[in-house]
């Protein structure tokens, strides 16, 4: 017993120190005004009340939200489908395939979001070049630079980049199915898409939890490749709560006087809608183990 805990003790310290203090230190900074100097103020629920009237921060709440909803949608459905085409192609096909498709994944959020802000410059960008090159000169456009199609072009990125690394969950998941049961399934005459919404949908329920919750939870923390894209903008069309949040804690949205207790308050609402996605994620692994 004495052994067991000398052994998890170093790691319960370092995560009190570097993950415990700085979560509870954020709910203290989140009720009191402070600019990063000098002695920090209490004002109480003064900067929750002051978010909920904030314009900004309402735009940002719903674009946060809907960004979650919106690539948690896309990044898991791709991906099952792409999981369940790739494991029934050969083996060296199937290699290749996944290779290709996971290799965005390991890029950094940064390196992709200056990769496509070239690719999407209206000037130079080699999308609009290709589009010029095909004859369609009308459809040229700043993709980044426009309230409509800035959103959606950072879709695009982020379903790019996420995608590879969900289809290798899914692909797993479907390589642990007792191929027993598609045998039996195509015994009693079961087709491609019958096998698929009877035998691989349930028999995936407890891994699309798990990935239905990161892809949730990584909506909501939203936060590099929109800064490095768009940083907000144009007009706060692309404001996230964690692109404003760090505006708000570094000067950049409030002046030149940083506000990190105001920015702290909105570092526990994106705290909060995280603790939603975790609970999501247990309510539907019990359901999925059932």
């Amino acid at each position: 017993m004495v052994a067991g805990y000398g052994f998890v003790l170093p790691t319960m310290v370092l995560f009190v120190l570097f993950v415990g203090y700085p979560i509870l230190h954020t709910f203290y900074l989140s009720t009191a005004q402070w600019s990063g100097f000098g002695e920090a103020s209490f004002i109480g629920l003064d900067n929750f009340v002051r978010a909920a009237g904030d314009p900004v921060v309402q735009r940002a709440f719903l674009l946060t939200v809907g960004w979650a909803l919106a690539t948690t949608v896309l990044q898991t459905a791709l991906p099952l489908v792409i999981a369940a085409m790739v494991a029934a192609v050969p083996g060296p096909v199937s290699v290749v395939v996944r290779t290709a498709l996971f290799m965005p994944g390991i890029v950094s959020f940064v390196v992709s979001g200056v990769l496509w802000r070239l690719i999407y410059d209206p000037n130079f960008g080699t999308l609009n070049a290709a589009i010029q090159k095909l004859g369609f000169e009308d459809f040229n456009h700043p993709w980044l630079g426009s309230a409509d199609s800035a959103i959606p072009a950072l879709l695009v990125v982020a379903v790019w980049q996420g995608v590879g690394m969900s289809m290798l969950i899914f692909f797993a998941g479907i390589q642990g199915i007792d191929p027993g049961l598609n045998e039996a399934a195509m015994v009693d005459g079961a087709g491609v898409l019958q096998r698929f919404r009877h035998v691989t949908l349930p028999s995936l329920r407890f891994v699309t939890a798990i990935v239905l919750a990161l892809n949730l939870m990584n909506g909501f923390k939203v936060f590099d490749l929109i800064y490095v894209m768009t940083g907000g903008g144009p007009n706060n069309s692309t404001q996230v709560l964690g692109t404003y949040l760090y505006g708000l804690a570094f000067g950049s949205a409030s002046g030149s006087v940083p506000q990190l207790g105001y920015a702290s308050s909105l570092s526990v609402v994106v705290m909060a809608l995280c603790t939603v996605a975790v609970l999501f994620q247990m309510r539907l692994s019990r359901r999925a183990g059932r």
